[in-house]
């Protein structure tokens, strides 16, 4: 909303209208496939630009220290790109008759509500009909990690844990960004929460030249994992098979318990409102990680607490849509 006034134009749409429609659309039917196809993708264009930088500057001969400036200097530069370039579009959304079309695509793109889901209610599909290999390639195509020493247990449970993670990264985030300063702010978040996915690893190669990208990556979501916490708890009260109660105090009990700075928000909601212990020991081909339970239920999950998680999701994506139209029909009053 702060950069909203600065770019304002005779034409186009005002972007909460833009963000509204676009959330209808890819609840609908997904993201712009065919946008994509014919034209380009951003996240595409973004990571191009990552591995670019990553191969020129992220080299072993240098030492750590000059590879954590240079990936400093990857992000900022990768931001300021993101910053011109969406301001640019949005002034021509604003200001061309035709101009909102690219932006409301390109929200469309960005914004990612009904992929997890989709993804996520293939697992279950074929969790249910008790086929583990092909629980296994499907849960790959959700979850960072390697499937392959998962049981059916295991599945399910890496499968909620990834769409809680998804309803904070790929929902709540990118529009809450959006929300605050238009185009330029969500295509910040996506370059940068792309840039932890591909360099923000803590191995050997990527310990420093990836450290300003996954650090910025958790300063951008402090706010949106918490907002997306009490919106999976909010939504318990509307499942008949959730407690939202469970879901508040294991969320503020548990959240320091993940390894991740915001992950945790909406793992422990989800764990506590489904009454599921989630996370625990990650088992490898060669090692156990041994990580802390987060909720007090079973670790047992199956098929059907994946269609509990997945009902919650939809239900926390309606509030969401409904926290946004509140937002928008206090911004036209004030016009």
């Amino acid at each position: 909303m702060f950069i909203f006034g600065m770019i304002n134009g005779p034409a186009g749409f005002d972007p909460m209208i833009l963000l509204l429609l676009a959330m209808a659309v890819d609840a609908y039917i997904g993201s712009f496939r065919l946008f994509s196809r014919l034209i380009f993708h951003p996240v595409n264009l973004i990571e191009k630009l990552i591995h670019f930088f990553d191969a020129r500057l992220n080299r072993e001969k240098r030492t750590q220290k000059d590879r954590a400036v240079r990936g400093f200097v990857s992000v900022m530069f990768v931001i300021v790109i993101c910053i011109v370039a969406g301001g640019a579009i949005a002034w021509l959304s604003r200001n061309h008759e035709w101009g909102w079309l690219l932006e409301f695509s390109l929200v469309v793109s960005l914004i990612n509500q009904r992929d997890p889901f989709n993804r996520v209610l293939k697992v279950e599909k074929v969790l249910r009909d008790d086929s583990l290999e092909a629980a296994r390639r499907s849960l790959a195509q959700v979850a960072r990690r390697d499937p392959s020493q998962l049981d059916d247990y295991g599945i399910a449970r890496t499968a909620i844990e990834a769409l809680s993670k998804k309803y904070s990264t790929g929902v709540i985030a990118p529009m809450f960004w959006y929300v605050l300063f238009g185009l330029p702010g969500i295509l910040v978040y996506k370059a940068v929460n792309i840039m932890d996915g591909l360099i923000g690893y803590k191995d050997i190669k990527y310990q420093s030249f990836g450290f300003s990208a996954a650090r910025i990556d958790d300063i951008l979501n402090i706010i949106p994992a918490r907002l997306a916490g009490l919106f999976l708890c909010a939504a318990a009260i509307f499942s008949p098979t959730a407690h939202p109660s469970q879901g508040f105090k294991t969320m503020l009990r548990d959240v320091g318990k993940h390894r991740s700075l915001n992950a945790g928000w909406s793992t422990s909601a989800v764990a506590g409102a489904l009454e599921l212990a989630l996370a625990g020991p990650k088992r490898f081909a060669n090692r156990v990680v041994k990580e802390p339970w987060i909720g007090e239920g079973t670790a047992r999950a199956t098929h059907k607490d994946i269609r509990r998680a997945l009902y919650l999701y939809a239900i926390a994506c309606l509030i969401n849509t409904g926290w946004i139209g509140a937002i928008a029909i206090i911004r036209f009053n004030m016009l």
